[in-house]
């Protein structure tokens, strides 16, 4: 079969956005999912990839909910630089450690070097979420510090700003989605809500963006 070109799309066409995320426990794998659902009802062909467990097992298994929560997303596919190549646009998922990226993800952006050099990574948009266990826990250092590795690609940066009153009330952060873990409490409708505004936003400007790119 004839692979589809950039060139070769419409605006019939659904936008492409490809979300890879760390989850632990499970909260930042909802996130994602309700970005999913945010990009798809804006028309977003979307792939939701789970970058690879690095924690030993002894580390996995002295906390039943991440043991669990590792279980229940066997089924969710690893991410792959062919993820990435295929996207219009990225939304990169993590808890914080210590105000920074999991090493989970970051070692997956690690090995994006070869992409980057060829320009698979250049004008596609790009947006971040992240959680912690306290208010002031390094969520938005965390996103900070993702923003770097995307202004190295040349990616073009899409948070969610101050775009929707979502932001306000899951808590004001501008630079992406971010929770507080609720410790085993499910995570507010005001995040979800504004995790799926995150992914609504991030499908039309990576629609507006393709065309251009076409052009």
């Amino acid at each position: 079969m004839r692979q589809t070109k950039e060139s070769d799309m419409t605006d019939q066409d659904p936008v492409r956005l490809a979300i890879v995320y760390y989850s632990s426990t499970g909260n930042t794998f909802t996130i994602a999912q309700e970005i999913a659902a945010g990009a798809e009802k804006n028309g977003a062909a979307v792939r939701i990839r789970r970058v690879a467990e690095l924690a030993p097992d002894t580390a996995i298994d002295a906390n039943p909910a991440w043991r669990k929560h590792l279980e229940a997303t066997r089924e969710v596919p690893i991410a792959t630089h062919s993820d990435l190549e295929w996207a219009d646009g990225f939304v990169f998922g993590t808890p914080t450690r210590f105000g920074l990226p999991a090493a989970q993800l970051k070692q997956f952006l690690d090995t994006c070097g070869g992409l980057w050099m060829n320009g698979k990574l250049t004008d596609k948009v790009v947006s971040a979420f992240t959680g912690a266990g306290n208010v002031h826990g390094g969520q938005e250092s965390t996103l900070l510090a993702l923003h770097n590795v995307f202004y190295h690609w040349g990616a073009i940066m899409v948070p969610p700003g101050y775009t929707d009153p979502a932001i306000h009330a899951a808590g004001g952060n501008p630079y992406g989605t971010s929770f507080t873990d609720k410790q085993g409490a499910p995570l507010s409708e005001a995040t979800l809500r504004a995790a799926r505004h995150q992914g609504a936003r991030l499908a039309k400007w990576a629609q507006a963006v393709r065309r251009v790119r076409a052009a």
